[in-house]
């Protein structure tokens, strides 16, 4: 009998405890007791929600010039994205229009709002910083700010606790937001704990940035004024900026940016896309403030861009989306570009599907959700307008994927026409050494797909070329690059090398062609073809992935339930490490699989191999632990075996054959551990 995952609750949950093992989720701090006691340190969830993936390295301060900061409000927070490991809701919230962001906050109403590590590891891989939110609201918060600020001592140690939280988990700073009346005579010890806290940050994560709401007043009344002048200029002076309420009106972003002088890109006039008050309205016309506050030479704040997604905007939530977000880019234009060092590698995955693959072959055709999955997304072009008569162009996680749940979906061109699109803007600056490129591809003979990639020369001139799979489309480019060829599943990938010293490529496009030779009776059904990945790798990497006898894997917190019909639910924690480990090897994601063993005697790996069971793939660990949950064992088991599969940032797996293993006891509480020779 197979290994299954039960997916039926058959009972209410238990009250959370977080010092139980369960499912990993983010969770928020809710009282300064719990923030002042680290109690968090002690949680179960604690390892699971540290972020994996760091900032570029070329990442510090922000950019002197207006900036984008986005402050996530969905539905209160800690929905689909509380599942560290990820979730069965294919439809849940998602953002992929990082390269129009400086800044992303995530915020909800519990007084230590923590992001989810998804949000974190996922903002990081586009260059995006991501802030916390500490928040105090009304008569409650009052009572909290009351303890907060009781003396300058208590000030200074609630914010080391925020900071240690940050530095810990991995994210770059804190929104404070005290929508409360404060004491007068409390107001220098506010003070103390912004400054105190800017400070920490500055010195725990270098680059990271403390903001302040515009909400109380140096009066101590609470009293929005949406704008920068003296009632908010003095927390504004002791911080890294001001996040200014969204009903302001049309003179205050250039009043804001003459009293903060230099410091105006630090200035963060609010737009509320639901449309509250908020200048121009909102909602579809958000494009309105943003072109003020870009005329202004000030920096935009846009709160609660879930409103397309909250609000079932027509025709549906991926076409919305990127209309929405196609107005930012015409107002605000592109801030980010990528890549910008390698290995590069895109699968073009949005952090949620409805199937895993690897290499052409499906590993799991259930739905799933999992933002830190999400891989550096394409500068899709908006589909309004004429070009969407010649092509649609979009990322289609129904369609099939040669890695992970994406690809880009390319339909409609007739024969005898060709489509270009930007893909990528990268700013990467190539050496002496050659470099691989590839990417996949499946269609049929109608429909060609190539790639266009455009440098710039030491001479500042322009030069352009096609990598394709034939001749046919060397003439929109200045050189043709020839491609070997391989096939996996339904899939072709195409490889070339390729030598460009002192050059930079600037653009990665997308060439699109149905040849005009062939006959008009196979071309009926119109161009149709899948991009699966890019890749952009320097061909000095040589060193391979550690051998499964390099790690340690350990199991804790096994626990075995009895069920139905002689099966049982099997529940633990797995927990990975390199035995050595070295500077360039840390990997930032696995794949965990689990097998019964052919037998139920315990025989060497090598014998193992002959042949081998049928994996199932359980989930993808950004951390170096996974915990498996109830998951369904047949009465014929004996044993289980888990391997974990690592990926490289080039986007190559380990063979499962060469990946790290253990085996579980299946039978009893009392099971013991074979290792499988790996310690």
């Amino acid at each position: 009998m197979s290994i299954s995952k039960d997916e039926t609750m058959l009972a209410p949950p238990p009250p959370f405890d977080p010092t139980k093992p369960s499912t990993p989720i983010s969770f928020p701090i809710k009282t300064l007791q719990d923030l002042a006691s680290r109690s968090y340190f002690d949680s179960f969830h604690f390892p699971f929600n540290c972020s994996s993936v760091s900032l570029r390295q070329n990442i510090g301060s922000l950019p002197d010039r207006s900036r984008l900061l986005v402050c996530h409000d969905m539905k209160g927070g800690y929905v689909d994205d509380k599942w560290v490991q990820g979730c069965g809701n294919n439809k849940g919230f998602a953002i992929w229009n990082w390269y129009l962001m400086d800044v992303f906050v995530y915020f909800a109403h519990s007084l230590v709002t923590l992001p989810p590590p998804c949000w974190t590891n996922t903002a990081h891989r586009h260059g995006v910083k991501v802030l916390g939110t500490f928040i105090t609201e009304w008569d409650e918060g009052k009572a909290t700010c009351k303890e907060l600020l009781a003396t300058k001592e208590s000030a200074q140690m609630y914010a080391e606790r925020l900071a240690e939280l940050a530095a810990a988990l991995g994210f770059d700073g804190w929104l404070i937001n005290i929508e409360n009346v404060i004491d007068q005579v409390q107001i220098p010890n506010l003070k103390t704990f912004v400054s105190h806290l800017t400070k920490a940050m500055h010195s725990s994560v270098p680059g990271s940035l403390v903001i302040w709401y515009d909400s109380v007043t140096v009066k101590g009344s609470l009293a929005w004024q949406d704008q920068l002048n003296e009632m908010n200029k003095p927390f504004f002076d002791i911080c890294d900026g001001i996040f200014m309420n969204y009903t302001w009106k049309e003179n205050y972003p250039k009043a804001s940016a003459k009293i903060a002088g230099e410091r105006k890109h630090d200035v963060y006039m609010g737009i509320d896309v639901f449309g509250r008050g908020t200048f121009g309205g909102g909602q579809w016309k958000a494009n309105v403030a943003l072109d003020l506050l870009k005329s202004s030479d000030v920096s935009a704040a846009l709160f609660a861009p879930g409103w397309v997604y909250e609000t079932d905007q027509p025709p549906d939530y991926h076409t919305a989306q990127n209309k929405w977000w196609s107005l930012v880019e015409k107002s605000w234009g592109i801030v980010q570009t990528y890549p910008q060092s390698l290995p590069f590698y895109s699968d073009f995955n949005q952090g949620l599907g409805s199937h895993v693959s690897l290499q052409g072959q499906k590993l799991s055709d259930a739905p799933w959700y999992n933002i830190s999955c999400q891989s550096l997304q394409p500068l899709l072009e908006s589909d309004e307008g004429n070009k969407s008569e010649v092509m649609k162009v979009t990322v289609d996680g129904r369609e099939a994927s040669y890695n992970g749940g994406g690809n880009i979906s390319f339909k409609g061109l007739k024969r005898n026409a060709h489509y270009t699109t930007r893909l990528f803007k990268p700013n990467l600056q190539l050496s002496g050494s050659h470099i691989s490129v590839s990417y996949s591809v499946k269609s049929d003979e109608r429909s060609m797909l190539g790639i266009l990639l455009r440098f710039s020369t030491p001479s500042q001139e322009t030069k352009s070329l096609v990598m394709a799979p034939n001749e046919y489309m060397h003439r929109f480019g200045d050189m043709f690059l020839p491609c070997l060829r391989r096939t996996t599943s339904d899939w072709t990938v195409h490889e070339t090398n390729l030598l460009m010293d002192g050059h930079t490529l600037t653009e990665i496009s997308a060439l699109c062609y149905g040849p005009d030779d062939l006959a008009e009776e196979t071309n009926t059904q119109g161009y149709s073809a899948l991009l699966g990945h890019i890749s952009i790798n320097s061909q000095q990497k040589t060193k391979p992935f550690p051998p499964a006898s390099a790690w340690v894997i350990d199991a804790h917190n096994i626990e075995i339930v009895p069920g139905d019909s002689g099966s049982r639910t099997l529940s633990c924690k797995l927990e990975w490490r390199l035995k050595h480990p070295e500077e360039d090897s840390v990997f930032t994601r696995y794949n965990v699989y689990a097998e019964k063993p052919n037998s139920s005697d315990y025989r060497s790996r090598k014998v193992m191999e002959e042949p081998r069971s049928e994996k199932v793939f359980l989930g993808t660990a950004h951390v170096d632990a996974y915990y498996v949950s109830d998951m369904v064992v047949g009465p014929d088991v004996k044993k289980v075996r888990f391997v974990i599969q690592t990926w490289d940032e080039d986007g190559s797996w380990q063979e499962l054959d060469a990946s790290p293993n253990i085996l579980v006891e299946a039978e009893s509480l009392s099971s013991k551990l074979c290792c499988c020779g790996l310690i």
